[in-house]
């Protein structure tokens, strides 16, 4: 297991990332921003990478992006092939 997931319960975003995010994701205003993403980096099929002082957590054409000392999400976006 490695340390994002290890410390999962850790993170959580601020007021802009939450308009960020849900703007790059086009996530309704009835969505939990944090919880949408925590899903993302659990799901089975997940590829989690850590570059410099960042997490990378990409799943079914999303990817999030979480600072690896203070586990905050940074951003989260669709990529495109």
């Amino acid at each position: 297991m490695n340390d994002l997931l290890g410390n999962i319960a850790k993170i959580h975003t601020t007021e802009m990332g939450v308009g960020r995010i849900r703007r790059n994701l086009k996530l309704a205003d009835s969505v939990d921003v944090v919880k949408y993403c925590v899903d993302v980096i659990l799901r089975d099929n997940c590829v989690i990478t850590k570059q410099g002082k960042n997490w990378y957590a990409e799943s079914d054409g999303e990817i999030i992006t979480v600072n690896s000392y203070s586990y905050t999400i940074i951003t989260a976006k669709k990529i495109s092939y």
